[in-house]
């Protein structure tokens, strides 16, 4: 073999992974299709491989793309059209396949397998609707002669999606009762996958796509509002609130997906899905400062009576994510500790007072009329809804270990509950807004994030948090000293 033959391998070998990929998924959906028809175990297995085959193309052909094609430009071009083309198969195939799981291969479909065939629905949806947005603000990018950058938050999407489409394809249309080789048996175990796990698996996933869109507006949304607008920047606001509205609404869904793992019994989970909800509840606040949407328009006068229609949203949100979601939590896990002692006590009447306590505190926090920069008057609700959750975590950990250990949490559980009620409405102790100083400290809030996430893989998650909000709990005697401009700023920049 001579050089340049040699040299022509690497060209040939990146055609193959780049164009390669589409084939395979058209054959896995011609798979998917007759795994309905007759349900097959042989063609499901075959698919299954085929689509896992793309999955791996889909990880290398870029970096092949990038390196070995005579004209790099092209090759990107090739891998997001291949991208397009793929995702616009494989999805729909797994909403479709979900569907069919519900009729034909689950015995007696419950709602939580209805649910997340729904999820699906919506996962799918929004992959394509992500597609077609970073499609169409490129374009608006390139009217306006901007160089555009393909290596934003997209490239994490698309390692993601992948292995997610496989997955889901893998699990929607399991075949039971295969043949006894070894490639069934080990793809039959991603067709007998928990519920729990694929819901978290989707739900970032979910995050991703959206991250991915918030990127894309981040980097060209102002032209995008320059082409549209035409200078009207009320029509201007109206389009831009949309964004902080959205973050409150996922705010509000990580309550209610908290409280829907806590009714199984997952409450670790369930307090992961407050801590989403305490992430988004500080975004919002965050972009609607960024876009200048809490200062009034240009030339119009200043209603300090008025309630806006953001800030309503972004209460009741609150309110269901950090007042009622952990006093409904507590609720059910009370109400299946079988201890008479706790029987006796009125852990109703205290998950109750939690939630009209922190509804309080919310309602106080919009019509104080004399806030303080950078700090809260009594603990605010999110904090409050992390310092109830930790101990319940633990006590849901224990549950099965000595009655004595199991008693000591539960009435730790329930007299946090209370404390935590009258310390988010003993208006005043300051509380530093910790969402600010998180930005004014980046990388102690990256090593602080890297322990949590570190010690879900221990016993000691719940002890980590607990420790954590109880030290935050005590903060008001160190930081109430901080001068407000000093608290109110969202990053490290000095004060002009």
């Amino acid at each position: 073999m001579n050089a340049s033959s040699r040299a022509g391998i690497p060209q040939k070998l990146t055609a193959v992974l780049v164009y390669g990929r589409l084939p395979l998924v058209f054959g896995g959906m011609l798979c998917a299709v007759a795994v309905m028809w007759d349900r097959n175990a042989t063609l499901y297995t075959v698919g299954v491989i085929l689509l896992f085959i793309a999955m791996t193309f889909d990880l290398v052909d870029g970096w092949f793309a990038a390196r070995f094609y005579p004209h790099p430009q092209m090759a990107q071009l090739a891998d997001r059209i291949l991208d397009k083309l793929v995702y616009s198969i494989i999805f729909p195939l797994v909403a479709v396949g979900a569907m069919w799981r519900l009729l034909y291969v689950v015995p007696d479909p419950k709602k939580t397998e209805l649910l997340h065939a729904v999820l699906v629905l919506f996962l799918a949806v929004t992959v394509l609707i992500r597609d077609n947005f970073a499609h169409f603000m490129r374009g608006v990018a390139q009217r306006f002669d901007q160089d555009i950058e393909y290596r934003e938050f997209t490239r994490l999407r698309t390692i993601v999606a992948a292995p997610v489409g496989a997955l889901l394809y893998a699990y929607v249309f399991y075949v039971p009762d295969g043949p006894p080789y070894f490639v069934y048996s080990w793809i039959s175990k991603v067709g007998h996958s928990p519920l729990r796990t694929l819901f978290f698996i989707e739900i970032v996933f979910f995050i991703i796509n959206a991250a991915s869109m918030a990127s894309l507006v981040r980097r060209y949304g102002t032209l995008c509002l320059d082409e549209m607008c035409l200078g009207n920047e009320a029509l201007r606001r109206r389009i831009l609130a949309f964004f902080p509205n959205a973050l409150t609404v996922m705010n509000a869904m990580m309550g209610l997906l908290a409280v829907f793992f806590a009714a199984q019994g997952r409450v670790r989970e369930a307090s992961l899905f407050l801590l989403g909800a305490a992430l988004f509840d500080k975004l919002d606040g965050a972009v609607a400062r960024r876009l200048g949407l809490t200062e009034p328009l240009p030339g119009a006068e200043p209603r300090p009576g008025r309630v806006s229609m953001g800030g309503l949203l972004d209460d009741i949100a609150d309110a269901l994510s950090f007042c009622i979601a952990p006093a409904l939590i507590f609720y059910l896990l009370m109400s299946d500790y079988p201890d008479p002692a706790m029987e006796r006590l009125p852990y109703g009447w205290v998950a109750l007072a939690y939630a009209v306590a922190g509804i309080g505190r919310l309602v106080y926090f919009t019509l104080d009329t004399a806030p303080i920069p950078g700090f809260f008057k009594g603990m605010p609700t999110p904090a409050g809804a992390m310092l109830v959750i930790a101990p319940m975590v633990i006590f849901s950990q224990v549950s099965g270990d000595a009655p004595e250990v199991e008693r000591f949490w539960a009435f730790f559980s329930l007299g946090v509950m209370i404390a935590t009620a009258l310390v988010m409405n003993a208006y005043p102790i300051r509380y530093l807004h910790i969402g600010r100083w998180m930005g004014r400290h980046p990388w102690l809030t990256r090593i602080n994030l890297l322990a949590l996430m570190l010690s879900l893989l221990t016993p000691f998650y719940g002890h980590l948090l607990l420790a954590q909000m109880l030290l935050y709990t005590l903060s008001p005697l160190f930081t109430s000293r901080i001068d407000p401009q000093v608290a109110a700023r969202e990053d490290r920049r000095r004060p002009t």
